[in-house]
């Protein structure tokens, strides 16, 4: 790379000009929504095939009548009427389903003085906007003078209370980019800050010219969701920052000791850039591993998140030296201290975690098993309508619809699918008849019946897909007749869970085989890699404990978010957060412990090895751990209640895995085991395809001058 940076600037370069000319398209390649294959899949696909987006979650309009009248008062029935007319003028593209259309007592509540509107968007996949809700409700108060009406439905309260204006990802980047630039200007206090800025900027375009072109290349049948491009995006930016950060690191260390320039780059290649080429491989496996979920969603940012760490990989590995050969020294201004010394506070910090191991031991294992105590408690449903807002126009449509007896599973209508339109009222009486369900609608018109098929609409007694569903899907699926099929979103995003988790056990077998083979032959040992394996499992487990304090409890979403919890973890954020979290977490694991390896191969003692790897790289996992927090936190003000969760969670669990387990932790648990820390077996060996079975003694390695005299 050195020898040949010219050829190697240009071609980025070009690749870099490619990205920037490409990205603004990549979010019109990108699809929402899910693939998958199940009964309620299949059945919304019918749905939309001919009734657009009647299997979303539907739009309600609470509508109270005047004091005194009722839904059968004299003049009522031709008011109603008349904002149908009204509604179907105005917005034409809507499904309605109202009481003056259908005659249907389920759609009327408090005695008769009030009814509801159920309204569906024309197209599948979207959901009726707060906006359209409002013009609705203000449709109403026109048509029946003295009414008074409200708007509500799942998106509406998801959003209504959501950070004001829309969230980026060029503004969420900038935020996280600026936080890391902060960062980096602590550690480097000098102009070498901007350099693993400049190689992230290249790798997130890279990734995105990657995805790009993944969306012409993987099947129609996994397409990428809009939230790749934030994952991607935030990601990158943290990951590629991490890997420059370790190289520049060892680059100036080496440069400390009198190297010159140009075999000063190659000595950090040799130490950093080995252990980085681990990193991004570990991290890619794991994210890719998301793979075996049969879910379109998950799959697509498994596919996407074999190019993350990769490309950072890649980026780092030959652009950056080129960089440095040429323009390093010069970047290197200001210096603000000594850049080649050991950490005084991580010398000492390692020294007392050493003397005091025991009680370390025992208090990160404390905090991490009681935050699995907490997450024991989680629950993996859609949140509440209620949970999703507290107060707001939304929030007070939902007051209102329970207040006239109408059941909150009218938020999350059941559509059924009938292959004879004649049949369709047979079917709407039969599941009327259940108690676990309001009643169920046969709306009539070419909106309703086309094709020689036509709709039946249930309202269940309780919200579909959240921890207090009850059993009304389960009731209509058993009552239905043969043929006929049951949808909806939220009865698809129960399908969604059971085949996301039920690939879960098979993920996680996949990637901790993977981790314990790649670690083992990296590190020469067979004790460490299961640790690190057992560790990175319980990590991600306390991880899930602060999310379901946060979300689910809702401790601290009020004062950071303005929402009240949700009472719930979104049904793909265990999921994403394992596959994230279980990778990323191996970049630190593998920066200490390379370090650690290479003490004691010089030294004999691992003892001597602690010290040097946490004195070496404690601040540069801290500072690293801080500029992916910042990235991932940015992400955190989306809109998006899911991405919130992921992002959120996230941030957390890289700080939790950063302080307590690699800089508390770990340290300790490599003290206790000692020796055994580094025995690899013959056989063993044979089978990684090792030079040489590991030994207690120190293998000959090159002698690089350390600073451990303050241990």
């Amino acid at each position: 790379m050195v020898r040949h940076r010219l050829v190697v600037g240009l071609v980025w370069l070009a690749i870099t000009g490619v990205g920037l000319l490409l990205a603004p398209s990549v979010s019109g390649r990108l699809k929402s929504g899910i693939h998958l294959n199940t009964a309620a899949y299949t059945a919304n696909e019918q749905i939309a095939r001919q009734y657009g987006g009647s299997a979303s979650d539907t739009g309600v309009v609470v509508i109270d009548l005047p004091n005194g009248t009722t839904v059968t008062s004299k003049g009522m029935a031709a008011k109603l009427r008349g904002l149908d007319a009204q509604i179907a003028k105005a917005m034409p593209a809507l499904r309605e389903i109202s009481y003056a259309s259908t005659g249907n007592q389920a759609l009327v509540g408090n005695g008769g003085r009030s009814t509801i509107l159920l309204v569906y968007p024309p197209v599948a996949g979207s959901d009726i906007p707060g906006p359209v809700l409002d013009r609705l409700a203000a449709a109403a108060r026109v048509a029946v003078p003295g009414a008074t009406a409200h708007g509500t439905g799942i998106n509406a309260l998801a959003s209504g209370n959501a950070s004001s204006g829309k969230s980026s990802v060029v503004t969420e980047l900038l935020v996280g980019a600026l936080a890391a630039l902060i960062v980096l200007a602590w550690v480097f206090g000098s102009f070498l800050a901007l350099l693993p800025l400049i190689m992230a900027l290249i790798s997130v375009l890279t990734m995105q010219l990657f995805i790009y072109a993944l969306t012409f290349v993987v099947p129609s049948g996994t397409p990428f969701n809009p939230a790749v491009q934030y994952i991607v995006a935030l990601l990158g930016l943290g990951l590629s920052i991490d890997y420059s950060l370790l190289i520049v690191n060892r680059w100036r260390e080496e440069r400390a000791v009198g190297r010159p320039n140009a075999e000063a780059v190659r000595a950090a290649m040799q130490r950093a850039g080995h252990a980085v080429m681990f990193s991004g491989i570990t991290a890619s496996l794991g994210l890719f591993a998301l793979i075996v979920v049969p879910v379109s969603l998950v799959r697509g940012i498994g596919i996407s998140g074999l190019f993350i760490p990769s490309t950072a990989t890649l980026v780092a590995l030959t652009l950056l030296p080129a960089v440095l050969s040429k323009m390093g020294p010069r970047l290197d201004w200001p210096r603000r201290g000594a850049s080649g010394k050991a950490s005084r506070f991580w010398t000492w910090w390692s020294g007392q975690v050493i003397r005091h191991r025991v009680v370390a031991a025992v208090c990160g294992l404390a905090i991490l098993f009681g935050l699995t105590g907490a997450a024991a408690t989680m629950n993996v449903a859609q949140p509440t309508g209620s949970a999703l807002a507290s107060s707001g126009p939304y929030a007070d449509g939902l007051h209102a619809l329970e207040a006239d007896g109408f059941p909150s599973g009218t938020l999350t209508t059941i559509p059924i699918w009938v292959p004879s339109a004649g049949q369709a009222g047979a079917v709407a009486t039969s599941l009327s008849g259940l108690s676990s369900v309001r009643g169920a609608i046969a709306p009539t018109g070419p909106s309703w019946q086309r094709g020689g098929n036509g709709l039946v609409v249930v309202l269940p007694n309780h919200q579909i897909g959240t921890s207090h569903a009850g059993t009304s899907l389960s009731d209509v699926r058993r009552t239905v007749p043969q043929g006929v099929l049951v949808g909806g979103h939220a009865a698809q995003q129960i399908d969604e869970v059971n085949s996301t988790y039920g690939a879960f056990p098979l993920m996680f077998g996949l990637v901790a085989l993977v981790t314990f083979l790649l670690l083992a032959r990296g590190l020469r040992s067979i004790l460490l890699p299961a640790k690190a394996v057992l560790l990175n499992a319980v990590s991600v487990a306390a991880t899930y404990g602060v999310v379901v304090l946060v979300w689910q409890h809702g401790i601290g979403t009020q004062s950071l978010w303005g929402v009240s919890g949700t009472g719930s973890v979104d049904t793909f954020v265990p999921m994403l957060m394992f596959g994230f979290l279980f990778g990323i977490s191996m970049d630190y694991e593998v920066f200490i412990l390379a370090r650690v390896r290479e003490g004691y191969d010089r030294t004999g003692s691992t003892h001597e090895g602690i010290v040097e790897g946490v004195s070496r790289t404690g601040r540069l996992v801290t500072s690293a751990a801080l500029i992916l927090f910042f990235s991932l936190a940015s992400l955190a003000s989306a809109n998006d209640i899911t991405v919130r969760e992921l992002a959120s969670g996230m941030a957390a669990g890289v700080l939790l895995d950063a302080v307590v387990v690699r800089m508390l932790l770990l340290p300790a648990l490599v003290s206790l085991f000692g020796k055994a820390n580094w025995w690899m077996p013959g056989w063993a060996a044979r089978l990684l395809r090792l030079p040489r079975a590991g030994t207690s003694e120190p293998t000959p390695r090159e002698r690089i001058p350390v600073n451990v005299g303050d241990a």
